[in-house]
């Protein structure tokens, strides 16, 4: 494996549903992987299911306590999901811009999804009855500040284009992102039913998101698998700690694979 300089940590965001916990991690055989090339990796341990607000108060914390920690001057950030849209909110509401030399956003909801739009056109109350059942449940797997029915709201197209409105982009940092969707509804069995319903509704999808749902800043496009499953929004944090393929060719065969060249690219440019 060839070293890879990068000038910044990296500080890994995880996205909605999950923690970043030591013998269950977010982000599967990711770390070790860039770990072992010779980078420097922090996680953001920010909430599950927090609010974007309270999570970009944590993450601004994070931040300062990494760059004292280990003296760099500045960090790279690649968040997953919803992390994402926590990150973004923490570089535009704490003035993080000097602090973060680039944000890499994988299959994040930067304008929300026209699929969440219908859905939440159910009853209000049944969908903050939903909301309070599911903070009960991450509270006890240990949230402060769980608070799902804010962020179901924001995944709405409306909600997502006010919240780009009032974080906009900090000149500081460079902003990248990417896109995945498997190759057809079925190829993910835990993500089968989500999939065929956005894929009826708005298009190809990784399980959750369309691509036209994801793109911000530098947009570099669909990641392809070499597969015939595609990527899913499972596959993109490594849920199954395993390679996706033993063939050779065109396209992924593992994701660590596509983070190692993330970080490569990156050194590249300085960062």
């Amino acid at each position: 494996m060839d070293e890879i300089n990068l000038k910044y940590p990296i500080l890994m965001v995880h996205g909605m549903g999950f923690r970043d916990r030591k013998y269950l991690n977010y982000w599967g055989r990711i770390p070790g992987m860039l770990e072992k090339a010779g980078c420097k990796v922090f996680y953001g341990n920010q909430d599950s299911n927090a609010s974007v607000e309270t999570n970009a108060e944590y993450l601004s914390y994070r931040v300062q306590k990494i760059l004292e920690e280990t003296g760099a001057e500045k960090l790279n950030v690649i968040a997953h999901s919803k992390g994402g849209l926590d990150i973004r909110c923490a570089i535009s509401q704490y003035n993080l811009g000097d602090k973060i030399a680039s944000v890499t956003t994988i299959n994040s909801p930067h304008h929300g999804s026209a699929t969440v739009d219908k859905l939440l056109r159910l009853p209000a109350f049944l969908v903050k009855f939903a909301g309070k059942c599911t903070d009960i449940v991450f509270k006890i797997l240990g949230d402060n500040k769980p608070d799902s029915y804010s962020v179901f709201k924001l995944f709405t197209t409306e909600e997502a284009e006010k919240f780009n409105e009032a974080n906009p982009d900090d000149p500081n940092t460079y902003y990248q992102s990417y896109a995945f969707v498997m190759k057809s509804p079925f190829g993910d069995m835990f993500l089968w039913f989500p999939s065929l319903v956005v894929w009826l509704l708005e298009g190809p999808n990784d399980g959750l998101l369309t691509p036209d749902s994801v793109k911000w800043g530098n947009y570099k496009g669909e990641v392809k698998s070499n597969s015939r499953r595609g990527i899913s929004h499972c596959d993109e944090v490594d849920m199954r700690r395993m390679r996706f393929t033993r063939k050779q060719g065109e396209g992924v065969a593992d994701i660590t694979d596509f983070y190692l060249n993330v970080a490569g690219e990156l050194a590249a440019m300085g960062f």
